[in-house]
């Protein structure tokens, strides 16, 4: 079996120092996945234990990814982490905690990657913190992954900081597994199955690769955004609920999962586009399904997202073929897979039926693909199959990418955090509602009112 395959060069650790001390840095980027066959339900939710495996494409980083900066240091007196700009509890987080202590475990000698000079040895690093400074440039609990990401990052980023040798990569994906399930996929480009395992310790849940980001350079991605704010319901919480109360959901996992993870892979080494964008939306749609079989039920989905669905199955058969296929995470937004000769056709569609609130020319990079764009029709009977007016500002926004590498490492010039570990980005303050600002002069008034009565006293 094909097996996680990371980054074999050292740490690009760079040494600072703060308050007489050494900083210890280093960035890496890690990309968001998109599951075609998805896990929904753990067997365990301490570890992360999924009730069925699953497989995933890895979206390319040039586009969607979560870059992180971890620096170590005796001055720091904590583990910090800020998210986006803005920091967090630490030792809020289960999850979070939970990967510090894997890796910390298996901490090896960080040595200087030009010299080899031993900067920190094995048993020295108890007297050190960390603080990691992260940032997605996608939104972040929408229903993008971002979580997956987000944990293969901090997993990734603390593996190197920590000098991990490189033989214990497959076990990587357990400690990002505990973090987040799907971030053990994050790990790898291209391809990346999900083997659920059987053992009650997890050491045989992790990601396999099952081909590289190579393999297939026709597969192009389209991510119509259509909600970028956080959802109502989180995946654990909506996952818990659907394991105690939907009989679909058990069913899905035990039944049709592996025969359709089987078929998958078989359909994506071939390269039959056919057979995946089909997989891909049947499996969608059975996920969906038992989000609505779970009681109380769960709604990711929305009327502009049910509405890009079949506006998927009226293209298609307007086009004669299979030239797109959808699937929907937990969340409203869609994922389209098309291969490059059809993706003029495909963002025509969308870009007419489904109008974003920012324009394809602001959120395109491709000036070849925005010319492709204005001159390609669309199928003639396109109009008669999906007669719905477009929903003009239903989309957010239109972003395409296509299949990438996994985790990786940064040069210095794209660290997010200063010298002395602290961010270089802050979140700015968040703006008072109208009223508060109404209620915040009354009360600036007031005192001033007070202030002056008491100094002509």
């Amino acid at each position: 079996d094909a097996k996680i395959n990371l980054p074999t060069e050292h740490s690009r650790t760079s040494t600072y120092t703060h308050m007489q001390q050494p900083v210890f840095s280093l960035t890496i980027s890690s990309p968001t996945n998109i599951a075609l066959i998805k896990y929904w339900g753990k067997r365990d939710a301490k570890i992360n234990l999924p009730i069925n495996s699953s497989v995933s494409v890895t979206l390319n980083q040039r586009d969607l990814r979560t870059v992180t900066t971890v620096s170590a240091s005796r001055s720091f007196s904590r583990d910090r982490l800020w998210l986006n700009g803005e920091e967090e509890d630490v030792n809020a987080s289960r999850r979070v905690l939970a990967v510090f202590r894997e890796v910390r475990a298996r901490a090896g000698d960080l040595r200087d990657p030009k010299t080899g000079q031993v900067l920190v040895r094995k048993d020295e690093w108890d007297g050190l913190r960390v603080w990691v400074v992260s940032e997605n440039n996608f939104p972040t609990a929408a229903g993008l992954a971002s979580s997956a990401a987000g944990y293969a990052a901090l997993t990734f980023a603390l593996s190197k900081l920590y000098g991990l040798p490189d033989s214990l990569a497959d076990e990587l994906s357990c400690i990002a597994r505990m973090g987040s399930g799907s971030a053990c996929r994050s790990l790898a480009g291209g391809f990346v199955a999900w083997d659920m395992g059987q053992r009650a310790d997890g050491v045989d849940s992790r990601a396999r690769q099952v081909a590289d980001e190579a393999h297939w350079p026709e597969l192009q991605v389209l991510v119509l955004v259509v909600s970028d704010t956080k959802k109502t319901v989180s995946s654990t919480a909506g996952m818990q609920t659907s394991v105690d109360t939907s009989p679909l959901l058990a069913h899905r996992a035990a039944a049709v999962v592996p025969g359709r993870l089987a078929e998958m892979e078989a359909a994506y080494q071939s390269r039959d586009f056919g057979k995946v964008a089909e997989l891909m939306m049947r499996d969608s749609n059975q996920f969906h399904a038992t989000c609505l079989d779970t009681y109380p039920p769960v709604f990711y989905m929305n009327d502009a997202s049910r509405a890009i669905v079949r506006m998927v199955h009226a293209l298609n058969e307007a086009a004669g073929e299979t030239v797109c296929g959808y699937t929907f995470d937990a969340g409203p937004n869609a994922v389209l897979l098309t291969l490059k000769r059809h993706l003029p056709t495909v963002l025509a569609a969308a870009n007419t039926h489904f109008p974003p609130k920012r324009p394809v020319e602001a959120t395109l990079a491709s000036e070849s693909l925005l010319a492709a764009l204005k001159s390609t029709p669309l199928p003639p009977k396109l109009s008669s199959l999906y007669p719905l007016a477009p929903m003009r500002g239903a989309v957010s926004y239109i972003y395409h990418t296509d299949v990438g590498p996994g985790a990786m490492l940064l040069p210095d010039s794209e660290s997010l955090a200063g010298e002395d570990g602290t961010p270089l980005r802050l979140a700015a303050p968040a703006a008072s509602p109208p009223h508060q600002k109404l209620l915040l002069a009354a009360i600036a008034i007031a005192a001033g009112c007070v202030a002056l009565k008491v100094a002509r006293k």
